[in-house]
């Protein structure tokens, strides 16, 4: 068996050194967290759901153009990405008023934004990820005004794109972050979307009855959190179709919690 030299481990995924110069492993983790680390849990098979879903949604990004990290699915959990330098910011695109926006703005969760909204936030466990304006980015240097202009631009097309792809299947995308990294072509950077994007990173909610579908059920307490990553991976047409009648009972945890 060959020993793998790891690279680096976050709450989410494990990076491990690839196969050829350049390239990396990504592994996805059942580990759960929510409010900055301070709330940990496992939702089971959360890992080999996010590797499919992701997988399935870089490859089609990737066939509208926009330029990925993302090389193949190598297992169940595992995937042969490029290696980037990561710029210290999440991106998050918001469609619809939820999660610290409601709370930071007093806008009643479920409201239609007028326009959407890209925010930025750095990088940063240590200081909670704090929100960041472009003068922020631009006064420190993590990002160049062009590089930002092209995150912008992608970010737009990625939302654009994601949600016509859910709102094809009944879901309705909230907000979701994306990261953004560096690679370097003739001595020359280039920025390409990297990280992953799951329910761990999107809010999606199903349109006819606004459940959430997503990892807010593991950060608001509400259970079955991987039926609802299991039904998001049924829609897209990743599991079995005679697998649906088992996949989504959130009725149960309703009825465990009186609502």
């Amino acid at each position: 068996m060959v020993r793998r030299r790891q690279i680096y481990e976050g709450k989410a995924k494990i990076l491990y050194e690839g196969p050829e110069p350049g390239t990396l492993i990504q592994y996805f983790k059942d580990d759960a967290t929510a409010f900055n680390a301070q709330k940990r849990g496992t939702i089971a098979g959360k890992g080999v759901l996010n590797n499919r879903i992701s997988e399935h949604i870089f490859t089609a990004l990737k066939a509208i153009g926009v330029p990925t990290h993302f090389i193949r699915r190598l297992n169940m959990r595992e995937q042969l990405i490029r290696q980037v330098e990561i710029v210290p910011i999440e991106v998050v695109v918001r469609n619809v008023a939820a999660g610290s926006l409601s709370k930071r703005l007093g806008i009643e969760e479920g409201t239609q934004l007028p326009r959407t909204i890209i925010e930025y936030y750095y990088k940063d466990d240590a200081l909670g990820d704090p929100l960041v304006a472009d003068e922020h980015i631009a006064c420190f240097g993590w990002a160049s005004q062009e590089e930002m202009n092209d995150i912008a631009d992608m970010a737009i097309r990625v939302n654009d794109f994601m949600c016509g792809m859910f709102a094809a299947i009944g879901i309705r995308l909230i907000d979701f972050k994306l990261e953004f990294g560096r690679v370097w072509e003739n001595d020359f950077p280039r920025i390409i979307l990297a990280d992953e994007i799951s329910p761990d990173g999107c809010r999606l909610w199903d349109m006819k009855s606004n459940e959430k579908l997503d990892k807010d059920r593991f950060r608001l307490g509400l259970g079955g959190e991987a039926e609802a990553y299991q039904e998001i991976a049924r829609r897209l047409g990743l599991m079995p179709e005679d697998e649906a009648s088992s996949v989504l009972d959130l009725d149960t945890h309703r009825k465990k919690r009186g609502k």
